[in-house]
């Protein structure tokens, strides 16, 4: 069987792995002049910085998925253990609290309550059996009618998964700065702690239980690693999926190169596919996430007060989620997420300095925000911001090599719709069978994979949807005989 993969983004590559090690013949093509998709690199002045995730979980879902392509992860990347995992550091508080192992956390919790260090073991025995039925049952099988789902969610109502993620949290522990750090996971993916399902605090519960990890040479490292023994075609944006009879017959090129193909697997936003088929949305259009300002700051000094990852919570951490996910604002104070890679890997920058990648979620182009306006200001009160409120004194001045990335970016560069960052916003009306199925519903051979595609966004996510998807092609189309992958 002859694939195409539109997209060479995590997902994409995840699937094109799986399928070229079933014995197909799979071509990625790439819109962008490398892979990666969202998570891609910048080098400049001595720097390097991940543009996406990096932040690696559950690295037995990478194993898995290079050992279907014929790989060995470990020989290919190196994974470090993180500890700490990251740490919180909270506006006009003195205390930090940094996520290590489990057996050390109720120790960090004590600093701000006992009653809640207390709670800690409880909290994870409630969320073991979400993770074990959410994430390790429902996350790597297909739901593609609503039967799936009914048959599914009386279990996750019994075990409390369906009730917003927050109030989940308030359950367990009583402190407002241990609800915050027990609830924040979900906008790693996206998605609004106030809103999104419980389900997603099963993201707490496997940094636990499988630990945080990074790769020498960033994500980015396992980005090339996926795509090195493929067949990817970079700058290769497609015009259209042809078909004809209901089955789709290969992809058009914008150059006019015609690329005939027995399946389709899009890696691409799934309203782009839409109009790549030539028909229009579903009448229920899925509602995208917030979107991102990431700075990308090559900084001439260290700053000893941030972590590998570290997030910087301000004043109104309620408020500020609601402006940027609902109400379409800019917010009044800033929390944010800073990757600050040369705590584990010197070599990212130059020696003595700093590669930071800092995160401040935003509306999406919904809003109607004019960027090329906001952009400068809102980069200059996040920058003082993290002076004046977090301590990181002379970090404007230290700045050597900058880039950013808007919503704009995001449309532009990567086809997201509305510029959104993480895909389609996790909330339980969006969710399982709610979400863009592994398999289109009308038409034979088109498939999907990535952050919009059940089961969701995140490393671990578009890889166990790769095995979703890969699983539902072998049911559908003949089995191929398995060809080793030839090392050189």
């Amino acid at each position: 069987m002859k694939v195409v993969v539109i997209g060479a983004g995590l997902g994409g590559l995840g699937a094109a792995l799986r399928l070229q090690g079933a014995g197909h013949e799979v071509v990625v093509v790439e819109g962008r002049e490398q892979p990666g998709g969202r998570a891609y690199q910048l080098r400049g002045g001595g720097f390097t910085w991940d543009t996406g995730p990096s932040l690696i979980t559950m690295p037995w879902v990478l194993e898995e998925t290079f050992a279907a392509g014929g790989l060995d992860l470990h020989r290919e990347v190196t994974l470090r253990r993180l500890d700490p995992f990251y740490r919180i550091r909270w506006a006009g508080e003195q205390r930090a609290l940094d996520f290590v192992p489990a057996e050390r956390m109720p120790e960090q919790i004590a600093q701000f309550s006992a009653r809640d260090a207390a709670a800690f073991d409880g909290f994870l025995e409630a969320l073991r059996p979400i993770y074990e039925e959410g994430i390790l049952g429902a996350g790597r099988r297909p739901f593609l009618q609503m039967r799936d789902l009914l048959a599914f969610t009386p279990r996750m109502l019994r075990l409390g998964a369906a009730l917003p993620l927050w109030q989940f949290v308030c359950r367990h522990f009583a402190h407002p700065r241990i609800r915050e750090a027990f609830s924040f996971h979900s906008l790693f993916i996206g998605g609004d702690p106030f809103r999104v399902p419980a389900i997603y605090g099963a993201l707490v519960y496997l940094q636990f239980l499988d630990g945080v990890w990074y790769a020498d040479g960033g994500v980015y490292a396992l980005v090339e690693a996926m795509a090195r023994p493929l067949d990817v075609r970079c700058g290769e944006r497609v015009a259209r999926i042809e078909h004809r009879g209901g089955a789709v017959t290969g992809v058009v090129l914008q150059g006019g190169e015609r690329i005939k193909a027995d399946a389709v697997v899009s890696n691409a936003d799934a309203l782009k596919t839409h109009e790549l088929v030539g028909r229009r949305a579903p009448r229920r259009q899925l509602t995208p996430t917030m979107s991102c300002l990431l700075l990308y700051l090559g900084c001439d000094r260290r700053f000893g007060s941030l972590l590998h990852h570290t997030l910087l919570v301000g004043d109104g951490y309620k408020r500020f989620i609601g402006d940027v996910t609902r109400r379409g604002r800019l917010p009044a104070t800033y929390s944010t997420y800073v990757h600050a890679p040369t705590r584990t890997e010197p070599v990212m920058a130059p020696a003595g300095s700093d590669a930071l990648a800092v995160l401040l979620p935003v509306p999406n182009l919904r809003a109607g925000i004019d960027w090329a306006r906001a952009g400068d200001r809102l980069r200059d009160a996040l920058v003082a911001d993290m002076e004046a409120t977090f301590g990181l004194t002379g970090l404007d001045a230290s700045v050597q090599v900058e880039h950013r990335m808007t919503p704009v970016d995001f449309a532009r560069d990567l086809d997201a719709a509305h510029g959104n960052a993480f895909a389609v916003e996790p909330t339980l009306h969006q969710s399982a069978a709610l979400r863009q199925p592994n398999r289109d519903r009308s038409l034979r051979g088109l498939y999907y994979v990535g952050g919009g595609t059940h089961p969701g966004a995140g490393i671990p996510g578009v890889l166990l949807g790769a095995e979703i998807t890969t699983r539902l092609m072998a049911a559908d189309m003949p089995a191929a005989p398995r060809r080793p992958v030839l090392r050189v």
